[in-house]
């Protein structure tokens, strides 16, 4: 009778761990309410940056000394 038991306790034992590290699991996978946030946010940002459109620099030119296109200086008037 006695081992019957032992193996009744161990098999409980063992479920248990197996409920656990399978909770474990599922919450390391889902991400948590913080996070869902931060990522609502920064969507939220980037379809405002996009709605906003880009900037209009004018005309741009190269600048032969560093290779890069530059905003068109207005002449003096």
């Amino acid at each position: 009778m006695p081992p019957l038991i032992f193996l009744a306790l161990a098999g409980a034992g063992c479920y248990a761990g197996y409920k656990l590290f399978s909770k474990l699991i599922e919450q390391a996978q889902t991400p948590s309410h913080s996070e869902t946030e931060r990522i609502r946010r920064e969507a939220h940002a980037a379809a405002e940056r996009k709605a906003a459109g880009t900037r209009n620099l004018g005309e741009l030119e190269l600048d032969q000394k560093s290779g890069v296109y530059r905003p068109r200086n207005a002449p003096n008037s």
